[in-house]
């Protein structure tokens, strides 16, 4: 843990990148104060969408449950690489992942080695139920994988992850340990995520016990995202310290309440497989059009018309916008996390 946090601080601690993130930072404090759009550098993270394409079902997912209504498919390593090199001079944090399962890109671990030569902290997030090629990953450069892991045991796990095979996912983090150990790396991190559920929440002690056997980095306790009054009684679980919403009969609403502001459109944009910008990654179906990269470059499309004109409704009425009703921005959406 102690090498990887030092990764991320040498891809942090540059003159140039930090004071892109002071400007960054700065201009949005003063656009919560003045109610106006202002923003003074680029994004210090971006999240890339290697595909949206999944091999399970889970179903509060809508790639998982089959809702996401637009065109699945691959981003090339093309393409890729063109997002990578406009972004490396100021942002330092990849997040390789949005709708779908990162890992049947075939060129998935190509991406992450790329963005690891050009200076970017990458991190990655995998159900596990695929084949992987467990040298390569460590080898790639990969600063952090986040598992998805929402049982102890088959039974309570494939309620959720649908199709999902968790002895799969147990050997595949076991081998990746190994790796680990035997090329002499600490990176890539491995962290266990589990969704809190009404029908896991009673695995959480041994779900504990598995992330100590497993001897992965780190374990995270994450509330779950519901979409309907059916989703409150299906999946919300019975303690509401699990919970990130408040329960009003049938009806359910954020803790927090939403206000009109967000951090996540001055930091962290998302760039879909086909190379369409979207404001963030609670837009799924990238409902917002900002434009595309293959039409625009990312400093056009991030600090064109559009993204300014949307930034300020947000600070304006940010309720207007269904995307951010069930949005996580100043939520607390992790209970608990565990290192080893």
């Amino acid at each position: 843990m102690l090498k990887s946090t030092s990764l991320l601080i040498r891809r942090i601690f540059n003159f140039h990148k930090l004071w892109n993130s002071a400007l960054l930072y700065t201009s949005y404090a003063f656009s919560v104060v003045l109610r106006k759009p202002l923003v003074w550098g680029y994004p210090p993270a971006v999240m890339i969408e290697p595909t949206d394409v999944c091999n399970l079902k889970c179903p509060l997912c809508p790639s998982g449950n089959g809702s996401l209504q637009r065109a699945k498919g691959f981003m090339t390593l093309e393409m890729y690489k063109c997002i990578i090199d406009q972004i490396k001079p100021y942002s330092y944090i990849n997040v390789l992942w949005n709708q779908g399962e990162s890992f049947l890109n075939p060129n998935f671990t190509e991406m992450i080695a790329y963005s690891s030569k050009m200076g970017l902290y990458t991190l990655a997030s995998t159900n596990a139920n695929i084949v992987m090629n467990h040298d390569s990953i460590v080898k790639s450069g990969l600063g952090r994988l986040i598992v998805s892991i929402d049982g102890a045991t088959q039974e309570t796990y494939n309620k959720y992850r649908v199709n999902g095979n968790l002895d799969l996912v147990i050997n595949n983090v076991k081998a990746l340990m190994e790796a680990k150990k035997r090329l002499k790396s600490d990176t890539p991190v491995i962290e266990l995520q589990f969704l809190v559920m009404k029908h896991n929440e009673h695995e959480i002690e041994a779900i504990r016990r598995l992330a100590d056997e497993l001897k992965v980095d780190q374990l995270r306790l994450k509330t779950v995202q519901i979409y309907s009054k059916e989703d409150v009684y299906t999946y919300l679980p019975e303690n509401p310290k699990y919970r990130r919403y408040k329960i009003n009969g049938d009806n359910f609403e954020l803790k927090f309440g939403i206000r009109n502001r967000c951090r996540r459109i001055w930091t962290n944009p998302v760039i879909n497989w086909n190379g369409d910008m979207a404001v963030c990654c609670f837009d799924k179906e990238g409902s917002i059009k900002l434009g595309n990269i293959k039409d625009y470059s990312f400093i056009e499309l991030w600090k064109g018309r559009k993204f300014m004109a949307f930034r300020k409704a947000i600070l304006t009425n940010r309720k207007q916008f269904d995307i951010c009703l069930n949005c996580g921005e100043g939520v607390k959406l992790n209970i608990e996390e565990k290192n080893n």
